[in-house]
Protein backbone atom coordinates (compact mmCIF):
# COMPACT_ATOMS: atom_id res chain seq x y z
CA UNK A 1 0.00 0.00 0.00
CA UNK A 2 3.02 2.52 0.91
CA UNK A 3 4.18 2.16 -2.86
CA UNK A 4 0.68 3.68 -3.84
CA UNK A 5 1.28 6.49 -1.59
CA UNK A 6 4.60 7.24 -2.85
CA UNK A 7 4.19 7.27 -6.79
CA UNK A 8 0.87 9.70 -5.79
CA UNK A 9 3.08 11.81 -4.13
CA UNK A 10 5.89 11.68 -6.81
CA UNK A 11 2.87 12.04 -9.40
CA UNK A 12 1.65 15.45 -7.74
CA UNK A 13 5.10 16.69 -7.52
CA UNK A 14 5.60 16.57 -10.77
CA UNK A 15 2.37 17.94 -11.81
CA UNK A 16 2.78 21.20 -9.17
CA UNK A 17 6.25 21.58 -11.59
CA UNK A 18 4.46 21.12 -14.56
CA UNK A 19 2.02 23.45 -13.76
CA UNK A 20 4.38 26.19 -12.58
CA UNK A 21 6.66 26.33 -15.55
CA UNK A 22 3.66 25.78 -18.17
CA UNK A 23 2.82 29.44 -18.31
CA UNK A 24 6.35 30.23 -18.69
CA UNK A 25 7.17 28.42 -20.95
CA UNK A 26 4.12 28.94 -23.18
CA UNK A 27 4.46 32.71 -23.04
CA UNK A 28 8.12 32.54 -24.27
CA UNK A 29 7.06 29.86 -27.13
CA UNK A 30 4.42 33.35 -27.73
CA UNK A 31 7.37 35.44 -27.31
CA UNK A 32 9.84 33.31 -30.36
CA UNK A 33 7.02 32.90 -32.16
CA UNK A 34 6.03 36.59 -32.85
CA UNK A 35 9.73 37.64 -33.51
CA UNK A 36 10.11 34.93 -36.11
CA UNK A 37 6.87 35.52 -37.35
CA UNK A 38 8.19 39.13 -37.84
CA UNK A 39 11.64 38.01 -39.44
CA UNK A 40 9.91 35.95 -41.94
CA UNK A 41 10.58 32.54 -39.99
CA UNK A 42 7.57 30.33 -39.44
CA UNK A 43 7.93 27.38 -37.58
CA UNK A 44 5.09 25.53 -37.16
CA UNK A 45 6.45 23.25 -34.17
CA UNK A 46 6.20 26.44 -31.86
CA UNK A 47 2.99 27.02 -32.47
CA UNK A 48 1.87 23.32 -32.54
CA UNK A 49 3.55 23.45 -28.82
CA UNK A 50 2.62 26.90 -27.43
CA UNK A 51 -0.18 27.37 -29.06
CA UNK A 52 -3.18 27.82 -26.64
CA UNK A 53 -7.40 28.17 -26.61
CA UNK A 54 -9.57 29.60 -24.01
CA UNK A 55 -9.78 26.42 -22.30
CA UNK A 56 -6.43 25.10 -21.57
CA UNK A 57 -6.21 29.00 -20.46
CA UNK A 58 -8.82 29.07 -18.20
CA UNK A 59 -8.20 25.76 -17.10
CA UNK A 60 -4.35 27.23 -15.88
CA UNK A 61 -5.93 30.25 -14.46
CA UNK A 62 -8.01 28.00 -11.71
CA UNK A 63 -5.49 25.88 -11.36
CA UNK A 64 -3.10 28.55 -10.05
CA UNK A 65 -5.64 29.59 -7.75
CA UNK A 66 -7.01 26.27 -6.68
CA UNK A 67 -2.83 25.42 -6.09
CA UNK A 68 -2.27 29.01 -4.36
CA UNK A 69 0.16 29.90 -6.84
CA UNK A 70 1.88 33.49 -6.24
CA UNK A 71 0.45 36.27 -8.04
CA UNK A 72 3.72 36.75 -10.57
CA UNK A 73 3.28 32.59 -11.85
CA UNK A 74 -0.15 34.17 -13.41
CA UNK A 75 1.30 37.08 -14.97
CA UNK A 76 2.85 34.82 -17.63
CA UNK A 77 -0.81 34.01 -18.38
CA UNK A 78 -2.43 37.34 -18.50
CA UNK A 79 0.56 37.73 -21.00
CA UNK A 80 -0.60 34.90 -22.96
CA UNK A 81 -4.37 35.96 -22.49
CA UNK A 82 -3.65 40.05 -23.66
CA UNK A 83 -0.95 38.05 -26.77
CA UNK A 84 -4.15 36.06 -28.02
CA UNK A 85 -6.42 39.30 -27.91
CA UNK A 86 -4.69 41.45 -29.76
CA UNK A 87 -4.02 38.89 -32.19
CA UNK A 88 -7.63 37.62 -33.03
CA UNK A 89 -8.49 41.46 -32.79
CA UNK A 90 -6.12 42.04 -35.40
CA UNK A 91 -6.96 38.86 -37.40
CA UNK A 92 -10.67 39.46 -37.15
CA UNK A 93 -10.86 43.40 -37.53
CA UNK A 94 -7.70 44.07 -39.19
CA UNK A 95 -5.57 46.15 -36.79
CA UNK A 96 -4.36 49.10 -38.87
CA UNK A 97 -1.10 49.19 -37.96
CA UNK A 98 2.38 48.25 -40.22
CA UNK A 99 3.72 44.80 -39.60
CA UNK A 100 6.57 46.51 -37.71
CA UNK A 101 4.55 48.90 -35.46
CA UNK A 102 2.50 45.57 -34.36
CA UNK A 103 5.87 44.22 -33.76
CA UNK A 104 7.01 46.77 -31.61
CA UNK A 105 3.47 46.55 -29.69
CA UNK A 106 4.25 42.66 -29.12
CA UNK A 107 7.97 43.66 -28.08
CA UNK A 108 6.64 46.52 -25.77
CA UNK A 109 4.15 44.27 -24.61
CA UNK A 110 6.44 41.56 -23.35
CA UNK A 111 9.07 44.22 -21.61
CA UNK A 112 6.19 45.39 -19.89
CA UNK A 113 5.31 41.84 -18.31
CA UNK A 114 9.14 40.60 -17.97
CA UNK A 115 9.64 44.23 -15.59
CA UNK A 116 6.27 43.02 -13.37
CA UNK A 117 7.20 39.57 -13.36
CA UNK A 118 10.19 40.04 -12.19
CA UNK A 119 9.54 42.72 -9.12
CA UNK A 120 6.85 40.46 -8.38
CA UNK A 121 9.16 37.09 -8.43
CA UNK A 122 11.77 39.20 -6.13
CA UNK A 123 9.72 41.77 -4.21
CA UNK A 124 6.79 40.63 -3.86
CA UNK A 125 6.16 36.55 -4.02
CA UNK A 126 9.77 35.50 -1.80
CA UNK A 127 9.17 31.72 -2.20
Amino acid sequence: MAVGVNSNKSLYKIELSLLRYIPGTIAFLYLMNSILSYLGIDILLLSILGGMSILPLLFLYITSYAFKFCVYHRMFLHYILICDGANYIDYYCNIPLSDRSLFIAHLTLAGIFLFIIVYLKFKVCKH
